[in-house]
């Protein structure tokens, strides 16, 4: 029996997951710069995606229920907390419900690690 092997590509254009050799999506939600963050997916989709806007690569963040901050560092190193705060939409401090890029806030820190996230235009 013979395995065929298979490769896979993120489209830069609209976000899908296909298979090289069909170009059929597999996954139409794979890496999406999500504005609103409604489900598990959207959240890997956007942690796929990147903490770079395109364009103009200004750093983006994650903004949570009760309007703390969160770094795409913090999201990955606690995907499961926040992961799971999304799914059952509970009020923990983990559910996130959007990303924004951080224009001129030169004081915002993430609420967790206290680590300032880059602003694209406030002062250093």
């Amino acid at each position: 029996m013979t395995k065929t092997s298979h490769t896979f590509t993120a489209s830069e254009i609209d976000g899908c997951l296909y298979r090289d050799d069909e170009r059929i999506p597999l996954r139409l939600n794979y890496r999406q710069p999500h504005r609103d963050i409604k489900t598990v997916a959207d959240l890997k989709a956007a942690l796929r995606y990147g903490e770079f806007a395109w364009p103009g690569g200004y750093q983006m963040y994650f903004l949570t229920s009760d309007g703390a901050a969160l770094s795409f560092a913090t999201v990955r190193e606690e995907f499961r907390l926040v992961a799971d705060a999304v799914k059952h939409g509970n009020g923990s401090g983990w559910r996130v419900i959007a990303t924004d890029v951080n224009w001129e806030d030169a004081n915002l820190t993430d609420a967790h690690t206290g680590k300032k996230i880059p602003s694209a235009y406030g002062d250093a």
